[in-house]
């Protein structure tokens, strides 16, 4: 009988996991097509979009709550930079939590291009993202803005 719960437990986290994987995965697609309204279906209502305290003098640091404040801090980016690409390299999936290793092609205001690491901690909840971290070097970033 423990084999049986243990096998059906190992078979519904795969799943979990595999549902999990889809999702970030989805909401990826929406953040490069430029679907707001596609990348907040994958998001709970009250998620936490968190970005470091460095970047706050751009009014790009801290915690963004729900879909108005994820909105907000959308419509904000493209009044500090010229654009902004992000190329997800790497998923790492473990219950709830699922890890994003890769690049994002900035572009400044000015026009200078750099590509620069980021790591996404998610963690999901009832088929949705409930925190968004986004773990950058800000030094870096600060520097292509600033030319």
């Amino acid at each position: 009988m423990t084999t049986a719960l243990a096998t059906a437990t190992k078979a519904a986290t795969a799943t979990d996991t595999s549902e999990n994987l889809r999702l970030i995965r989805r909401a990826y697609e929406a953040f490069h097509a430029r679907d707001v309204g596609a990348l907040l279906a994958t998001l709970d209502p009250e998620v936490e979009w968190v970005h470091p305290d460095g970047m706050a003098g751009y009014d790009l640091g801290g915690t963004k709550r729900g879909h108005a404040g994820v909105r907000a801090f959308l419509a904000h980016v493209p009044t500090v930079l010229g654009g902004m690409r992000l190329e997800p390299r790497e998923f790492l999936a473990d219950g709830d939590r699922v890890v994003v290793f890769g690049e994002r092609e900035v572009t400044s205001a000015r026009g200078r291009t750099a590509r620069l690491s980021f790591v996404h901690s998610w963690t999901l909840r009832g088929g949705r993202a409930v925190r968004m971290e986004d773990i950058f070097d800000t030094v870096e970033f600060h520097r292509l803005i600033e030319s």
